[in-house]
């Protein structure tokens, strides 16, 4: 036989053996189907929005009408985008899904009937909008804080006697996940791995500033410094005249009013002790204490309605501090929704001494750690305990 037919034979012999063997592995190992619910996600989506309204803040942690709301804010002006296949509204829907409700991508993939990489990365896109739209809405509405804040002005605790005030700083932590390397720099006082998150918030329970990422271990006054002194922060600065409450961790400089030390401070303390104030020091402290604690129930309703802050997943650590961006920005757009109607902020508002979500020692730890790292009162702080003694005499004397 001429080599070239044997050659030819050889090959038709190969590829009859590779069609058989191709075949016998399709019969033997044919793949099943995984995706096959016919309630697809933007299908199911629909149903959420035309069904019951509790049903569905209690998946997105909003209603229906701000839910449309910030679709239409974030595919306008944050580049939130779907596809062929998947729908914008879908992407959102997937976003809050996954905050909310701290499901795992394989109970996204399940709920919208996608793979792991467009659950993914279309929970990327959402996370990249909502930090987009937290560049804009994470600010004082009024730059110039020119008025006094309702919540001060209709309230006869606190009028005259803060009518300067204009918010309350504070930190809290976030519970992070990072490689055993990198472990020891963010392990708090509570034992675990976190980060640490600076604040600020307005009396109407918005975040008006937010520095994020910072290991667990770094103390308050630490951010407090880097925030204040570093233009890139874009901190907002306190005009003259006004000032923010801290606590007993942070320095007093001008334009930030701190308590009494060494005196009775925190709400509990006095309810323990049946009410009784000693003197204009402890009445000045209690009613710094009650302003302030509007941060502290700023983030209670924050941890409360993003489940994901309480039990991080194991995200790239930058992806972790985008969600606390995502879901401070989500906190804003939702107080400050025209329609008034969040579950969460309505109890916040009804009892303003309410067991938030942050450990019951959040303060006094403070106030512990200013011991271990003493913080160094700066500028202007004679003029702001002038202030204080001058509130302190008001009080006492009404």
């Amino acid at each position: 036989m001429h080599p070239l037919q044997d050659r030819r034979k050889r090959m038709a012999w190969a590829a009859a053996i590779a069609i058989l063997l191709l075949e016998y592995y399709r019969s033997s190992y044919r793949r099943i189907p995984r995706m096959t619910s016919s309630f697809i996600g933007d299908k199911w989506v629909g149903e959420m929005l035309a069904g019951h309204p509790i049903r569905f803040s209690n998946i997105f942690r909003m209603t229906a009408p701000i839910f449309i709301d910030l679709l239409h804010e974030l595919s306008r002006n944050h580049h939130l985008q779907g596809s062929s296949r998947t729908t914008t509204r879908e992407v959102l829907a997937i976003t809050l899904y996954m905050l909310s409700q701290n499901e795992s991508v394989r109970g996204a993939m399940e709920r919208f009937q996608h793979s792991s990489e467009t659950i993914s990365r279309y929970f990327s896109k959402g996370l990249q909008a909502l930090v987009s739209l937290a560049t804009q809405i994470i600010k004082p509405t009024d730059t110039s804080f020119a008025n006094i804040p309702e919540q001060i002005a209709n309230d006869s605790r606190y009028m005259p006697y803060f009518k300067n005030c204009i918010g309350a700083i504070d930190g809290t932590h976030v519970d992070a996940r990072l490689p055993s390397h990198e472990k020891i720099a963010y392990i708090g006082r509570s034992g675990t791995t976190t980060q640490n998150v600076m604040a600020v918030c307005d009396f109407n329970m918005c975040f008006t500033f937010v520095m994020a990422g910072w290991e667990g271990s770094a103390h308050d006054s630490r951010l407090f410094s880097y925030a204040t002194r570093n233009r890139t922060q874009c901190f907002p600065h306190p005009p003259p005249g006004k000032y923010y409450l801290v606590d007993a961790g942070y320095p007093m400089l001008r334009g930030y009013l701190k308590p009494y030390p060494d005196t009775r401070y925190h709400i509990p303390d006095f309810e323990r002790a049946s009410g009784n104030i000693r003197g204009k020091k402890e009445m000045f402290n209690k009613r710094h204490s009650a302003l302030r604690g509007v941060i502290e129930r700023t983030f209670g309703v924050w941890k409360k309605k993003w489940v994901i802050l309480r039990d991080m997943p194991s995200y790239s650590f930058p992806k972790q501090v985008y969600i606390v961006l995502a879901t401070m920005a989500l906190h804003n757009f939702i107080r400050r929704h025209p329609s008034h109607s969040d579950t969460d902020f309505n109890i916040s508002d009804d009892d303003e001494i309410i067991d938030t979500l942050e450990p019951s020692g959040s303060l006094a730890d403070n106030e512990m750690d200013s011991i271990e790292y003493e913080t160094q009162d700066g500028e202007g702080a004679v003029e702001m305990a002038a202030l204080r003694e001058s509130i302190a005499d008001a009080i006492y004397d009404s």
